[in-house]
Formats: C-alpha cells, structure tokens, sequence
C-alpha cells in the first residue's frame, strides 16, 4: 500500500510503498476512503508534541480517519455490529482501559499506557490501517455521508462540540447571552455551528483574523463577525458595542490557543464569564488572577472528545445539522498541503482522500 512516512522531526513526509498491515484477532482492517488534514499534524512535524507524545521512526500519522471494513480479525464478536464493507470512522483517542479517566469514559484523557491513533499508532495517512474494533464507530445509513465529510468529525468536529458542552453545561449560554468562537480555523468553523446548535438562543460572534474565514463563519450561523486583526481589546469592545449593545461576552470557545487570543478573551468577558480553550497554537498563557478571583471567572481545557461526544457528533450530521467546509487533496500533494496548514492559508478542512 502506499502511505506516507515521517522518518524524523523537521522533514517532509516520504511517500512509500509498504505492506498492507495484518489486523490482529481483536482489530479490523479499514481500507481508508479520506483522512482529515490537522494543523497539529503539521505540529508533529514541528516537534510541538515531542515531550507529550514521543515518536518511535519511521511513522505514519493521520487521525482524522474514515473509511470501510475490509477485513475482521478472529476475535472480533458478532456484537460488534461490524461487518465488510461498512462505512466507519475511527474513535481517535486509544485509552488502556484501566486508568480512572478511561472508567469514566474519558479515553483521550488516559495517564496509563493510551495513546492516539497517528501519534504513535499507525495512521490514515495510509491506503489501510489496523485499528481495534472497539474503536470504530459505524456510521449512521443516511444520504451525504460522504468519507471526506466524516472524517473530519473525529477532531475537527468533535474537538469544539466538547468545549461548547462545557460552556453550556456551566450556564454560560441562552437568551440574552453572547458567547464568541475565537478562530474560524478547521475547528472554528464548527464551532460556530455548535454555539447555534447547543447556545439556547444566545447571540454568536466569530472572531478571525481573516475575511474569507470569517465568511464561512457567517454561512454557517454566526450572528455577527470581527476582524480581529492589528486590534486592540479596547477596539474589539467597540466593535461588539456596535454589533450587540455590549462591550462583554458571557462565553468564549477559543480555537486558537495563543498568548494573544486568550489574553484577548479575558480582556472582554463579563463578570462570571467562561473561556473554554481547545486550540493549541502556543505553549503558555498568562492569565489575569486578579479578575478570575474578583470577578470570578473559569477557565476551561477541553481536550479531543470522548466516545459519547463523537457518537453525538455523528447522530447531529447524520441529520443534517452541520455543514462542511472540506478540500479534498491527494496523498502526493501532502508535503505542499502541510506547509499551506503552517501558513494559516487554509480555509476549512483539507482531507486527503484514497477513493
């Protein structure tokens, strides 16, 4: 098969011919129809994820991963639900099953011995991959459930419906409310959907640094949007005066995770406000103390998604409640995409697609 192979920090990947792998008695073989392109698969290459998610060479990452069951292993039981042929995607975060947050359903969270598929495991930027079955989630029969749009939900999609949950779960969001999507990035631009999908009538603002991410933003249900960019906080409270009638929010999902976005995002919220923080751009925030004690502010992590969210991410698009905004590209032109993700240049979601 042919896949595409990282041999080392700081080089491009080297597109090989290498064996098709051997499921194992408790894995399924997926032949891969789409993998999604993530900015932290530029990221790996960039070394960003050296010390949390050490890499054994060569490697094959990918972990936006969608495709069909081409083969069962032995031990894989009826109960499964699986069979040839079916249209899967591949539940991203692999926890050991033992520790506290695997029992309490929080895989992509594992202290043990887990990990996460791409990131040390084989990935989907592969023709085929091995993947244990209690990983794939069959998805739902129902029209448009195309692999480039599914693969996609695995992190794009499912990263920022877990923060909005946060957000809604802690009472930031509904009527009255204006909660911001920072970042109309891959991520972003789903994350406006779900502010929409789950904010109970909140007022939605998106937040970017460029326009033709900001008009995504819009076609996909944001109610007002801001240029952020050579913007001080002084002016962004300007602008959300004119647009809204306040100068505060109640909520921000930041898909950003710059020193700059969430200093921004602080600088604006209302008193009892909340920040939930799914993007992973920088390494270190500094927070104002003062104003999270005195005005008591939280400040949210959200990491992936467990399998609950995902299974809800997948029920919500096989509804129809979610759009889009998918290149597809092939697995030769990986290199070229890659450096387009470093740049910021890409709008939406890249996904190389196998079929």
């Amino acid at each position: 098969m042919r896949a595409a192979l990282m041999y080392g920090y700081h080089q491009p990947f080297r597109l090989e011919e290498v064996p098709v792998p051997d499921p194992g008695p408790d894995e399924a073989l997926v032949k891969v129809a789409a993998c999604g392109m993530c900015r932290s698969d530029y990221q790996l290459i960039d070394e960003y994820f050296a010390a949390a998610a050490p890499m054994e060479f060569p490697a094959i990452p990918g972990h936006e991963v969608a495709g069909h069951v081409a083969g069962l292993g032995s031990a894989v039981p009826n109960s499964a639900g699986l069979s040839e042929g079916d249209l899967v995607v591949v539940n991203p975060g692999w926890g050991d099953g033992t520790c506290r947050h695997c029992r309490n359903g929080n895989e992509q969270l594992c202290n043990g011995t887990g990990g996460w598929i791409g990131f040390g495991p084989p990935g989907g930027f592969a023709e085929y991959v091995a993947v244990p079955y209690r990983r794939l989630l069959a998805v739902p029969a129902a029209e448009g459930q195309k692999p480039e749009n599914r693969a996609p939900l695995t992190d794009a999609g499912l990263t920022p419906f877990r923060g909005m949950k946060k957000l809604r779960d802690a009472d930031k969001l509904g009527p009255g409310r204006t909660v911001v999507v920072a970042g109309i990035g891959g991520l972003g631009g789903y994350g406006v959907q779900y502010a929409k999908l789950l904010g109970g009538g909140a007022t939605v603002v998106a937040f970017s640094r460029t326009d033709d991410k900001l008009a995504v933003a819009r076609a996909n249900g944001a109610d007002h949007t801001i240029n952020t960019r050579d913007m001080g906080s002084a002016e962004v409270q300007d602008q959300l005066e004119s647009l809204t009638g306040r100068r505060t929010v109640d909520a921000v999902l930041d898909c950003v995770g710059s020193p700059e976005s969430i200093a921004l995002n602080f600088a604006i919220l209302e008193p009892e406000g909340a920040i939930a923080s799914v993007g992973l751009m920088g390494t270190k925030v500094e927070v104002p103390l003062d104003a999270i004690v005195g005005t008591e502010l939280t400040y949210f992590g959200s990491f992936w998604g467990n399998y609950n969210d995902l299974t809800e991410v997948l029920a919500l698009a096989a509804a129809g409640q979610i759009k889009h905004t998918i290149t597809t590209v092939a697995l030769d032109d990986i290199n070229d995409r890659l450096e387009a993700l470093g740049r910021g240049d890409v709008v939406g979601r890249q996904v190389v697609v196998f079929e």
